[in-house]
């Protein structure tokens, strides 16, 4: 076949990271990411341009399935934290964030990409290592004979995306129910048959627009969506019969006699013969028959069901259920040991039937439903979550957010700890990890086969990069600070002032307040000399300050009761000291409490500061209540996935594109 134009040649671009048109899409990326993470974080609204849908959400899933880049680097970068939600369903703005910042800052250092790579997969070991010790710092134990955990882990899920619209009290009823309805589907005892394997239920959950928050609910068993909002008379009086348990039946084939379900083809009828129509209603017949005589109360259809059919059955008592949809035919499955029957030409198994405890009507909102309840207790139960919402938008997110929050609990079975949230544990394990590194900074470089100095500007880079993380959960102007003791995360709200105290090596600045116009004079000075502040009004001095040779004092015309903050110190490097009105009674986690650890000293994230020993461990015997947790092992495999990714974008020298 001959090709309508000439087939042209594939474009191949060389070092894509060294072009600026790609470091500033990355760039892009990297701030739409962060400005989405943390409750705090903004809403993304999406369109096309030529109209359509248009969504407006915080969750990761939805905005990178929602944006499209034709960037090569963004394309396979925005593929991996996907896969990894897929796997996950949790960290899917950390793993993005944390990758570009790993990019960025090796760019910015100019190491060379190989050398780059080798530090990293060094430190992603030694992260790995720390993470994976008994005695780490930023793991706290999941306790499943107390709820409160479960619902610290969900309840950080949920706050975590703004486009929910949810109070605090809607957010502490929203995560109970996800820990209730999580519950409800572990099973109590071993699983039938397989005493070594755990299956766990599922929970369907049901959307209801229009209704307050505070009336969402779980329920044990299926509530089912009844046709036209409405039973049948005759079923409204079978679900006031007496407590069962019903055998019940499930159809996934089509039951409403149409010749258009054998296929596509013409239906040669001979004269005399009797009407196709009539013998497949008559097979209908047979199958309501034998559904009567087997005693079946519950009689349950994927698709349609015929007239006839359904009155015949109504007519002996027995409820009847069409068009459930596929969504629902597994959890019923699973609820009631049925077996799904594809075929009515045939007679039922007897093995095919399932049971019910009981089944009701429910008004939920403005619908009525019917209620099945699960046959027994021990066995791997379905539970429904019906959540309400004002709008379709902000129920939408409220469901996606939810079924993650019941998949991040789930992981806590196999791994009953959790990470220490609000950028804590970025923070605590970036100073362990600063710390030693640079200890064992000789060693590390000489098995590495890099220089020293490069294995600090890598290992500086990694530690920016975790700091980087926590960084993005600041917002609305406020200041992120780490303590030099426990290194946990502190956010300042805007406004608040963090004044100077200490700095390295004893040289000390101090701060005065002035009258309102009066100046205070600088200078640069010698070694050991003062520099003397001028008398102000009222008889008030400002005190001086000792400074080293060269350094300067920067004066300016300050306001009346403000103070005057300390310029240039030794080698640069500033500790800052919060005179604990201004910092929060709680570090992000909570694990920390300010007025339980006296003599606090802060700094800044992302800025240079003093040599220290590893940081100190809190300890956990008595521990606060925690406000923020975050799933390890979901966090644990976004770490590595941040950190493989980095390596291979920065790995790759040319990309090659077919634009045929």
């Amino acid at each position: 076949m001959s090709r309508v134009t000439k087939k042209a040649s594939s474009v191949c671009t060389d070092s894509p990271l060294s072009m600026s048109e790609v470091c500033q899409k990355m760039t892009l990326m990297r701030q739409i990411l962060t400005s989405c993470f943390g409750p705090n974080g903004r809403l993304k609204q999406v369109h096309n341009n030529v109209g359509g849908h248009v969504l407006t959400t915080s969750t990761s899933t939805s905005l990178l399935q929602a944006v499209s880049s034709s960037e090569p680097l963004l394309k396979l970068i925005t593929a991996s934290i996907l896969n990894h939600l897929s796997r996950f369903s949790d960290c899917g703005l950390y793993t993005g964030i944390l990758c570009f910042s790993l990019i960025d800052h090796v760019q910015k250092s100019g190491l060379r990409p190989s050398v780059a790579i080798k530090i990293n997969k060094q430190l992603l070991e030694v992260c790995t290592s720390f993470l994976n010790q008994e005695d780490c710092g930023c793991k706290v134990n999941v306790d499943f004979n107390s709820c409160q955990s479960l619902v610290t882990l969900a309840r950080s899920v949920i706050s975590s995306k703004p486009a929910c619209v949810l109070t605090e009290g809607e957010q502490q009823h929203i995560s109970t129910l996800a820990v209730h309805a999580f519950l409800l589907t572990v099973p109590c005892g071993d699983t039938p048959g397989s005493p070594d394997r755990v299956r766990l239920g599922k929970t369907v959950t049901v959307s209801i627009e229009g209704q307050f928050v505070l009336d969402s609910a779980v329920f044990p068993g299926l509530l089912v969506n009844v046709p036209d909002m409405q039973l049948h008379p005759t079923d409204s009086e079978r679900t006031r019969r007496g407590p069962g348990p019903f055998r019940l039946a499930l159809f996934t084939v089509s039951l409403s006699g149409d010749l258009s379900e054998f296929g596509e083809g013409s239906l040669e009828v001979h004269s005399g013969a009797p009407d196709p129509e009539d013998l497949i209603l008559d097979e209908l017949l047979k199958l309501g028959e034998q559904a009567v005589t087997d005693q079946v109360e519950v009689f349950m259809c994927q698709r349609v069901i015929h007239p006839v059919l359904q009155h015949y059955l109504r007519r002996h008592g027995v409820l009847v259920v069409e068009r459930l949809g596929i969504a629902l035919i597994e959890p019923i499955v699973q609820m009631t040991g049925a077996q799904a029957v594809a075929l009515y030409q045939t007679p039922i198994p007897p093995e095919a039937y399932g049971q019910v405890k009981g089944c009701c009507v429910r008004t939920v909102g403005s619908r009525e439903m019917l209620h099945l309840l699960p046959p027994r207790e021990p066995a791997p139960a379905v539970c429904t979550m019906v959540l309400c919402h004002r709008n379709d938008t902000m129920l939408n997110e409220l469901k996606a957010v939810c079924q993650r929050a019941e998949h991040v609990l789930r992981l806590t079975l196999r791994d009953p700890v959790a990470l220490l949230g609000g950028g804590c544990t970025e923070t605590h394990m970036a100073a362990y990890i600063s710390n030693k590194g640079t200890t064992e900074a000789a060693k590390a470089a000489l098995s590495l086969g890099v220089s020293q100095s490069q294995y600090l500007l890598g290992l500086n880079g990694f530690c920016s990069s975790l700091e980087a993380v926590a960084l993005a959960l600041v917002h609305d102007g406020e200041t992120g600070l780490v303590d030099l003791s426990y290194a946990h995360h502190w956010s300042v709200p805007q406004g608040e002032a963090i004044h100077s105290g200490t700095v390295p090596q004893g040289e000390a600045i101090h701060s005065g307040t002035v009258p309102q116009g009066e100046a205070i004079h600088s200078g640069t000075v010698a070694q050991g000399e003062a520099i003397h502040s001028g008398t102000v009004a009222q008889g008030e001095a400002i005190h001086s300050g000792t400074v080293p040779q060269g350094e300067a004092i920067h004066s300016g015309t300050v306001a009346q009761g403000e103070a005057i903050h300390s310029g240039t110190v030794p080698q640069g490097e500033a500790v800052q000291r919060g005179d604990g009105d201004e910092v929060p009674a709680t570090c992000g986690c909570g694990l920390v409490e300010r007025s339980a650890r006296p003599g606090l000293e802060w700094t800044p994230l992302n800025t240079r500061y003093p040599s220290r020993s590893a940081p100190l461990v809190v300890g956990k015997d008595t521990p606060p209540q925690l406000r923020v947790l975050d799933s390890f092992t979901a966090k644990l495999n976004a770490l590595q996935v941040a950190v493989e990714m980095a390596n291979l974008v920065l790995d790759i020298r040319y990309v090659i594109q077919d634009v045929n």
